[in-house]
């Protein structure tokens, strides 16, 4: 009996601490309640900036989709992690994509125009296909277009 009653004294004390959770004996009878705390979900911003100009855009079947692929070309050498980021879709028919890409670290070499183009592809299942008609892919001087 003495340690049935020292268990249960240790057990509400512990569980007495716990001021946030259910578990609280004193709260288990207590009829007020706090209104509910929404938490607000912000997508991530993309840090990467907009490649200078897309050159090509290619638009590829696949067995489960397409392939959209463009290569831009950044105004030096040193760009690096490109991607095509899709944007939300507004309900319209277009599926548009922004080319991303981080700038060098170091001031870098302006070099040919063949040694700075950077290709990034981007993969459409056929559901996300659904009523898409132009798929475009923007840049910082310009945009192409393109029909799945």
């Amino acid at each position: 009996m003495k340690r049935a009653l020292i268990l249960m004294t240790v057990l509400g004390l512990t569980l007495g601490g716990c001021g946030k959770t259910n578990l609280n004996p004193l709260k288990w009878l207590s009829k007020s309640r706090k209104d509910a705390q929404v938490e607000v979900y912000a997508a991530p911003v993309d840090p990467r900036g907009l490649i200078a100009t897309v050159v090509t855009l290619e638009i590829e079947p696949l067995r489960s989709g397409v392939l959209v692929r463009a290569t831009g070309l950044p105004p030096t050498q040193g760009f690096w992690d490109a991607a095509l980021v899709p944007l939300p879709n507004d309900g319209s028919d277009h599926l548009v994509f922004e080319f991303r890409i981080f700038p060098p670290s170091v001031p870098a070499a302006d070099g040919t125009q063949v040694s700075r183009e950077i290709t990034a592809a981007a993969s459409v299942t056929t559901f996300d296909l659904s009523g898409i008609t132009v798929i475009e892919v923007r840049g910082a001087q310009n945009a192409m277009r393109a029909q799945p």
